[in-house]
């Protein structure tokens, strides 16, 4: 099973943006995934991670729900 953990920074107020993420993700592969987890950070970080490896880091790129869902997509099953 596939499992997602999304990194979010607590005093930059990135909660709602890792809680729609989660929501997206879940509604978009349901029970292909093994669950959506969310994790509190700092320091601005903002990452998806998959079966522990990092598919997504908002150091490195904007924020893109879509290039996250294919990253995911990708690795599912």
């Amino acid at each position: 099973m596939t499992s997602v953990e999304i990194q979010y920074c607590v005093p930059c107020g990135h909660l709602d943006r890792a809680i729609d993420t989660q929501r997206h993700l879940l509604e978009k592969f349901g029970e292909q995934l093994e669950g959506v987890r969310l994790k509190t950070g700092n320091s601005g970080v903002f990452t998806v991670a998959v079966n522990g490896e990092q598919v997504f880091d908002k150091k490195a790129q904007p924020f893109d729900l879509d290039m996250i869902t294919e990253a995911v997509a990708t690795r599912v099953g």
